[in-house]
């Protein structure tokens, strides 16, 4: 099994249909429709991610991620709610989460989230080396190949790099990147993303006939 994830879904048929694609996909599930007893089986099972609902009977759903990482929890944690303010995400970041996806979703990307996500909560795997079409980048000497061609990147670019390689046909937000990589985004704005990415693109892609980085219009960009 490739792990445990527990869902806090208040609609039952959406909660069972995550557990048959996720268990198509070999994970194992723990399915909830509301908070109750959920801290208890996090204390319980071996539960590698948390996908959770914010409009729950009860307890709202960031409210109890705040309090379970209050007492020293940091199991990566997915939210999955119809919450789909701009003001609602950047709640939810702030509220612990690892990630946001907002309803209605598309079930192929919630999956490659979740893989998402689980990869790097879990540094990225095993392998030092990641690699991508003809891009190899090795993590632990901090270099980059292009085919036999190694290119030079600043500290940034490498990280930029990275984070897109560990979310492979995952479109990333600007703010999603800001928070990943520049590590705090209220300080940058999108524009320092856009200007980071074509220098990026740049570098790996200088005659522009690869293709490695797409923006997707109005959302982010992704590695393609």
């Amino acid at each position: 099994m490739k792990g445990l994830i527990l869902i806090v879904e208040d609609e039952e048929d959406i909660l069972e249909l995550i557990e048959y694609h996720l268990a198509k996909e070999g994970f194992e599930t723990l399915g909830f429709l509301h908070t109750k007893n959920v801290e208890q089986a996090l204390k319980e099972e071996p539960v590698d991610l948390l996908i959770m609902d914010r409009n729950l009977p009860g307890v709202e759903g960031s409210e109890f991620v705040t309090a379970i990482r209050d007492k020293g929890c940091d199991l990566p944690v997915i939210y999955l709610s119809a919450k789909n303010r701009d003001s609602d995400i950047e709640e939810g970041f702030e509220r612990g989460g690892d990630d946001y996806i907002t309803k209605p979703f598309n079930m192929k990307e919630l999956l490659l989230r979740i893989k998402a996500v689980l990869r790097r909560a879990r540094g990225g795997g095993t392998d030092d080396v990641l690699r991508h079409r003809d891009i190899t980048l090795n993590l632990h000497a901090h270099t980059l190949h292009v085919g036999e061609q190694e290119v030079e990147l600043t500290k940034l670019e490498f990280e930029l790099l990275h984070t897109l390689m560990n979310n492979h046909n995952v479109v990333l937000d600007r703010d999603y990147l800001l928070e990943r990589v520049w590590g705090n985004h209220e300080v940058y704005q999108g524009r320092t993303v856009n200007v980071a990415i074509n220098r990026l693109k740049e570098k790996i892609d200088p005659d522009k006939s690869k293709v490695y980085i797409k923006t997707v219009r109005g959302i982010g960009y992704t590695l393609c």
